[in-house]
């Protein structure tokens, strides 16, 4: 058991020899990984429960990361956004007079334009029942009307896919872009969203013609549409929001003053940036929920760090005995062990970020707000490394402080 081991300075002397207790060093570091190797099965059944709870750790933080992420990235600075007062958040509740699409811009100085065409987004927007291909259960997806101009608003969309919507007959399947997390939001397959695919939704079927990214913003988890056309289908002659994008002299108090003085059209305005910081303030709780499952899942995995170290220094008692009579202090022993438990930890820590990065690098998340990505990037790993690292070292010491109280007569007795 403890072949291999080199004499440390010469001689050891009698217990109260004090030059020779000052010429001890620590355990080898191979000593350690050795030992890792003495009980394949113990340490393999750890090493699984290690990177389980940084995996799922990985996951939750992953989730945090995607939320906040999603919601940063919606806004644009310049851009504003014109709904009905007193709907808060709730766009989809929200119903304007159509001609406000042509008011606001005649009234409002500073928005952007191109060859006198302003940078204006009329756009209708609603959750509704979606059934995809022919699935019978329906769900739940958000639809947005809208116009050619919203390119000119939404500056990060891009079409990856297929082609714009063209204008068809009402008695024909109308056509339809879809977000490329469209799918993970109606809890579908992707394959089942491709180009050429129906759909269905507010009585009438839809053919997909295309598919679209918008730089990782919630956009992406939506369905749009025409906008005359879904307007003719609910048969609405309303508007949920006007977006709007400013050019360099445009100002967004100019438009607040608008919208304040013409009490009669019952509208309030909005940067797009702060309307989704406020989403990002309604979320917190959830925020803070997932934290907490951090905490709960590291204290776990720490808990069963602890019992597999417990089982371990306690069949050790012997050996540690040993190790002392022949001159290692009872620092350079623990030391060893928290080795040990570090080993462990970093091994599990690595396997655990491997397998999220092949396997959770592109995995979604359906959300009420829609849906996004897992966040697997460097602060997130950073964050588990730090937690992995922690476990090694908390789970280490409390077994070994045990352990090596005990005296060394009575460890050399033990069984």
């Amino acid at each position: 058991m403890l072949t291999g081991l080199k004499p440390l300075g010469g001689p050891v002397g009698p217990p109260w020899d004090t030059s020779a207790v000052a010429t001890l060093r620590l355990l080898p570091w191979e000593y350690s990984v050795r030992n890792l190797f003495r009980r394949p099965l113990r340490t393999m059944l750890t090493l699984v429960g290690l990177t389980t709870v940084l995996l799922l750790v990985l996951v939750v933080v992953g989730f945090i990361r995607g939320l906040e992420s999603s919601l940063a990235v919606s806004g644009d600075p310049d851009t504003a956004i014109v709904f009905a007062l007193g709907m808060g958040e709730n766009l989809e509740y929200s119903a304007i007079p159509r001609q406000i699409a042509n008011l606001v811009p005649a009234n409002v100085a500073g928005i952007g334009q191109m060859y006198g065409r302003k940078y204006v987004s009329p756009e209708i927007y609603l959750g509704t029942e979606v059934t995809v291909g022919k699935r019978k259960e329906p769900s739940l997806g958000l639809v947005r009307g809208v116009t050619s101009d919203v390119f000119t608003v939404r500056r990060g969309v891009q079409i990856e896919q297929g082609r714009w919507p063209m204008a068809r007959e009402a008695r024909q399947p109308g056509e339809i872009l879809v977000g490329t997390l469209a799918a993970t939001k109606l809890g579908v397959d992707k394959a089942e969203l491709a180009v050429g695919d129906q759909v269905q939704f507010e009585g009438r079927r839809w053919v997909v013609s295309g598919i679209f990214s918008a730089a990782g913003a919630a956009f992406e988890s939506e369905v749009w549409c025409r906008q005359d056309e879904l307007g003719v289908q609910m048969q609405r002659d309303d508007l949920s929001l006007v977006a709007m994008r400013f050019g360099r002299d445009g100002t967004f108090g100019d438009l607040q003053m608008f919208c304040s003085e013409r009490k009669d059209l019952n509208l309030q305005a909005i940067r797009e940036t702060d309307y989704y910081a406020l989403l990002q303030r309604d979320y917190g709780p959830i925020r803070w929920l997932a934290w907490l499952v951090v905490g709960l899942v590291a204290g776990a995995g720490v808990f069963a760090g602890l019992n597999t170290m417990y089982a371990s220094a306690m069949g050790r008692v012997r050996e540690w005995a040993a190790l002392q009579t022949i001159g290692f202090t009872r620092g350079a022993l623990l030391l060893g062990l928290v080795q040990e438990g570090v080993l462990m930890a970093s091994a599990a820590t690595l396997l655990a970020t491997a397998i999220a990065l092949v396997g959770l690098r592109s995995a979604a998340v359906r959300f009420t707000m829609g849906a996004f990505e897992l966040a697997i990037d460097g602060p997130s790993i950073l964050l588990v490394c730090g937690i992995g690292l922690a476990m090694g070292v908390v789970g280490a010491i409390p077994p070994g402080l045990r352990a090596l109280r005990m005296p060394i007569v009575e460890g050399l007795k033990a069984v």
